[in-house]
C-alpha cells in the first residue's frame, strides 16, 4: 500500500485510530525516564502526542500527508510546551534518514515485507543510544486464522520469534510475547518485542 492509499484511508474518517495512545505503549513506557523518541509510521500521532505530554521530545515520521495534518491539528489543542516537543515529518520510513540517537524507537503496527522490515529494524537499532529501547508491536501471524481484521497480506505478519530473530546479536530482549486485544470483531492477537541496546559499560561491549 502506497502513501496515496493511506491518504485516502485517513481522509475517510475523523481519527482512524482514535485519540488515546496504544495501551501497550502506556504500559511499557510510563515508568521510563523521559528522553528523545522516534515514532516510525506515526499516523495521526496519538502515541507521539502522549509521549510529548509526558515530557519526551518526539519525532514522528509518516508518509501520509493527510495523517500528519490531522496529527498537527490534534496537537494544536495541547499546551505550547507539549507542541514544542513534537516534530512531525513527512517521510517514507523504509528509506528516510532516521537521524540522531534516540532513547526510544517505536514500530507500532508498521507492517512490511520481511526484507523491508528487517532493513527498518536494523536502521532503528542504529538510531538508538546505548541503553535505548526498541519497541515493536503488530498483528501476529496467527491473526488470519482468527478473522479479526488487520492486513490482508499474510506475508507482512510476524510472530514474537520473528522479531527476536531480527534483533538477535544486536539488542538484548526484555519482552517477547503475544498480547491479546479485544476488538468489535473478536480477540486480536499481537506480537510484542521490547529490546534495548547494550550500554557502553556492558559486557557485550567488551567492558
Amino acid at each position: 500500500m502506497d502513501a496515496s492509499a493511506w491518504d485516502e484511508r485517513y481522509s475517510q474518517s475523523d481519527l482512524v485510530w482514535g485519540v488515546p495512545p496504544n495501551a501497550v505503549l502506556v504500559e511499557q513506557a510510563t515508568s521510563l525516564p523521559r528522553g528523545c523518541a522516534l515514532d516510525l509510521a506515526c499516523g495521526e500521532g496519538r502515541n507521539a502526542l502522549w509521549l510529548a505530554t509526558r515530557g519526551w521530545k518526539v519525532t514522528g515520521l509518516d508518509y501520509s500527508v493527510v495523517a500528519l495534518d490531522k496529527a498537527a491539528r490534534v496537537a494544536a489543542e495541547a499546551p505550547r510546551s507539549v507542541r514544542e516537543r513534537l516534530d512531525y515529518r513527512v517521510a517514507d520510513v523504509t528509506g528516510a534518514d532516521l537521524g540522531g540517537e534516540y532513547n526510544l524507537v517505536l514500530m507500532i503496527y508498521l507492517h512490511l515485507a520481511p526484507t523491508e522490515r528487517l532493513q527498518v529494524v536494523n536502521r532503528a537499532i542504529s538510531a538508538l543510544k546505548p541503553d535505548g529501547i526498541l519497541m515493536i508491536l503488530g498483528h501476529d501471524a496467527v491473526n488470519p486464522t482468527q478473522e479479526v481484521g488487520g492486513p490482508q497480506d499474510p506475508e507482512i505478519f510476524y510472530t514474537p520469534d520473528d522479531l527476536v530473530a531480527s534483533v538477535k546479536g544486536k539488542l538484548e530482549v526484555d519482552v517477547a510475547e503475544r498480547r491479546y486485544r479485544e476488538t468489535d470483531a473478536g480477540t486480536a492477537i499481537d506480537a510484542l518485542v521490547v529490546a534495548h541496546r547494550p550500554g557502553l559499560g556492558s559486557q557485550e561491549n567488551g567492558a
